[in-house]
């Protein structure tokens, strides 16, 4: 199965709110990227500074998009009451540091393992189904359905930085244990962060996995070439991978259609 491609436009925001101007917009973004047909949802992060993308252009796109929306937030009270009212269709809880440039890692679910699953409740109380955004290792995934998720997205960054590396094939395995781990335990799988077309490819094979929330490489290509083009791109480079990647050897975990 081909994995879904959904689109993270924070970064056409991060081009606007450097110049404090209206342009570019995210809806125009979302808009355009529903109408290419390369993608199967849209992805915008509400970061409790508000460094980018912003309360309305939420409420914006998800008041025009036909297409699903998916939250992704931290556990801070202020964001999940937002996202209480919007019921989009997905929520990612992300963990997020003021002094980082863009999410490094998983959430700490032993650490914060009560708020996230209280976090989870409350949106799930909305209808809204809750994705969890871990680190590639099975115990993150055990914990994250123990905290009533039905969602994980595995964290692809170091992976992603390894990329050409002698180290990258170790990540890789990471990821195909923790996707392995996600079946046995019934958890719908999703994985992104720091893919791009070069890279994306064995990602895109790992079992049984759903969607990949991919931004980043995608605005910055856009930049070049426009935003359809580089839409296409990203899905062609998702199809070619999932189709002839080679079979992942069993890790030790069960596979479980879900």
């Amino acid at each position: 199965m081909t994995p879904r491609l959904y689109v993270n436009l924070d970064h056409v925001a991060t081009l606007r709110e450097a110049r404090g101007t209206t342009y570019p917009d995210v809806l125009e973004a979302a808009l355009l990227a529903e109408r290419s047909g390369h993608i199967h949802g849209v992805t915008l992060h509400l970061r409790e500074d508000r460094r980018h993308v912003q309360d309305a252009d939420v409420e914006r796109v998800m008041a025009a998009l036909k297409l699903p929306f998916n939250y992704e937030l931290s556990c801070a009270d202020e964001i999940v009451r937002h996202a209480e009212r919007m019921r989009p269709a997905q929520a990612t809880l992300v963990p997020e540091r003021r002094a980082e440039i863009t999410t490094e890692g998983g959430l700490d679910l032993e650490l914060h393992g009560k708020l996230v699953g209280d976090t989870v409740a409350r949106l799930q109380r909305h209808g809204v189904l809750v994705s969890l955004f871990i680190d590639p290792d099975a115990h993150s995934v055990k914990r994250s359905r123990e905290l009533g998720a039905t969602h994980v997205e595995l964290h692809t960054g170091r992976y992603a930085h390894a990329f050409g590396s002698a180290t990258a094939a170790r990540e890789l395995e990471r990821l195909v244990v923790a996707a392995q781990a996600a079946q046995a335990c019934g958890l719908v799988l999703n994985a992104g962060h720091g893919l791009t077309v070069a890279n994306v490819g064995p990602v895109a094979a790992l079992p049984g996995l759903n969607d990949l929330n991919i931004g980043h490489a995608i605005v910055a290509q856009a930049v070049f070439i426009g935003l359809e083009a580089a839409l296409r791109e990203m899905a062609q480079a998702i199809a070619r991978g999932a189709i002839t990647a080679p079979q992942h050897k069993d890790s030790g975990h069960a596979s479980k259609q879900h």
